[in-house]
């Protein structure tokens, strides 16, 4: 008699959407780490307002053009309150904040500010949507967060920061979480490319009241800060966004948050090859520990497994399939 065996599928087939969603948010760090080099050369020929708006609607357009080629029609009706949420809180709200923070104080301490934020959305993550928070979450977190202090302290200058900054900061890290615990839900019926291009489209349309003045700073700004106000809205905010709306979708907010903790250490990175910005010894510590804790934060603990049975995996979510 003769007995068959059900053969499991190739390991590679149930890590290859894991390896596409950890690609995808490998160049959401990589770009927004970019951003900060082209801000602060935008920075410097337009207001937070206007360079918000420029930078939002250079990323409409681009995401326009995809949303057409792709022939992504509107999202479900279900997505949009999440998509308006995410787009007024995170689109607009804290671009405009954040611009306007970091003419206030210097760049260590927005960037120990805003890295708050990652915590608020692994808090508000379950909270509100019922995410895990395992320990070692818990503990990639905390050590990217102790070098996101360190490397904040090493590139602080005095008399650099008011309270006034800090506290416009602090604006822009909460409004940054919620944008994330909003988005999450809209992406269960929506695409990533929806999700992202409705939400840029609402960032343009609050920082609207900006357009007199991207108007005139246009007119008298130089070139290549009109042209990384174009590449923040291409790459940055089009580009990125949409490949973190694409990783959030496979994971939880509070993963996808504590990944965002590389930021700083390729910022270090970039300003030292970039801009010629030699960092300090305590600088580079700082940017290891932020890598450090996120290869902690998104390790998984190997399962145990009996010889002769498949290895457990987890089957991609229906509303998942199908989703580029």
């Amino acid at each position: 008699m003769m007995s068959t065996a059900l053969t499991p599928p190739p390991a590679s087939s149930h890590r290859r959407p894991e390896l596409l969603a950890a690609g995808a948010a490998t160049v959401t760090v990589v770009l927004w780490a970019s951003a900060f080099v082209s801000i602060r050369s935008a920075g410097d020929a337009y207001s937070p307002g206007a360079l918000a708006l420029g930078r939002l609607l250079s990323g409409a357009l681009t995401l326009g053009v995809l949303c057409l080629l792709r022939r992504e029609g509107l999202p479900p009706r279900a997505a949009w309150r999440g998509i308006a949420i995410s787009g007024l809180l995170w689109f607009g709200f804290y671009m405009v904040v954040l611009n306007w923070g970091e003419q206030q104080v210097d760049a260590g301490t927005a960037a120990l500010v805003v890295n708050v934020g990652p915590i608020l959305i692994a808090l508000l993550g379950a909270r509100l949507l019922g995410d895990a928070l395992p320990p070692r979450l818990l503990a990639g977190m905390a050590v990217s967060f102790a070098g996101a202090v360190t490397v904040g302290l090493s590139m602080s200058g005095e008399g650099g920061s008011s309270l006034f900054g800090v506290v416009l900061c602090l604006l822009a890290a909460m409004a940054y979480a919620g944008g994330v615990v909003a988005q999450k839900p809209a992406l269960a019926h929506a695409s990533a490319l929806q999700v992202t291009t409705f939400g840029c489209l609402v960032g343009a349309v609050l920082c609207l009241p900006f357009a007199g003045q991207l108007v005139r700073e246009a007119a008298g700004a130089p070139v290549p800060a009109t042209v990384n106000m174009v590449y923040l809205g291409v790459f940055p905010t089009a580009l990125a966004f949409t490949t973190w709306a694409y990783a959030l979708a496979r994971t939880t907010a509070g993963r996808m948050g504590a990944t965002t903790y590389a930021v700083p250490a390729l910022v270090v990175l970039m300003s030292w090859l970039a801009l010629g910005e030699v960092p300090g010894l305590f600088t580079l510590a700082g940017g290891a520990l932020c890598l450090a804790g996120v290869a902690v934060s998104r390790s998984r603990r190997r399962a145990a497994t009996s010889p002769g049975r498949a290895e457990p995996t987890t089957e991609p979510r229906r509303e998942d399939a199908g989703r580029a």
